[in-house]
């Protein structure tokens, strides 16, 4: 079993998607957030900093997990585990780092969760989550759907 750790980069009630190149093994062709696999000997929470400096060129200084689920996207024996982690603040500013990702794009919460072709349609419901009428971070209790 494998685990990936995903950043939510979350500014002024937008998100921060990812598109997946249409190369990619997994996902090609949907939206999703920066991040990846976790390496041997690292926690979480490492692989979510190390990711999102390889990725997208920031370094996170403030998140809080969201939401983890399973997926098993080449069949029973590929169980692949998602760790899924706001991003309140950071040093940087995004950019598209290597392939992984043909573009990086900023959406409000209320048009993400209408976006075709998210890797997850339980990230719709996530983005229904945390759209927050006032300003400022919310953590929703968030129970998806379904998880894939």
């Amino acid at each position: 079993m494998a685990d990936i750790v995903n950043g939510l980069l979350l500014r002024d009630q937008h998100v921060l998607l990812a598109h997946r190149s249409t190369a990619r093994r997994t996902y090609p062709n949907t939206w999703s957030f920066p991040g990846g696999h976790v390496e041997a000997g690292e926690t979480i929470e490492q692989a979510l900093s190390r990711e999102l400096s390889e990725e997208i060129g920031i370094l996170a200084r403030s998140s809080s997990f969201l939401h983890r689920f399973d997926d098993q996207p080449a069949g029973p024996e590929s169980r692949v585990t998602f760790h899924l982690f706001a991003v309140d603040e950071w040093e940087g500013e995004p950019v598209n780092l290597g392939d992984e990702h043909s573009e990086l794009r900023w959406v409000s919460l209320a048009a993400a969760s209408r976006m075709p072709r998210l890797a997850f349609a339980s990230y719709a419901d996530l983005f229904c989550a945390l759209a927050t009428p006032e300003p400022g971070p919310r953590r929703p209790d968030f129970t998806p759907k379904s998880a894939g």
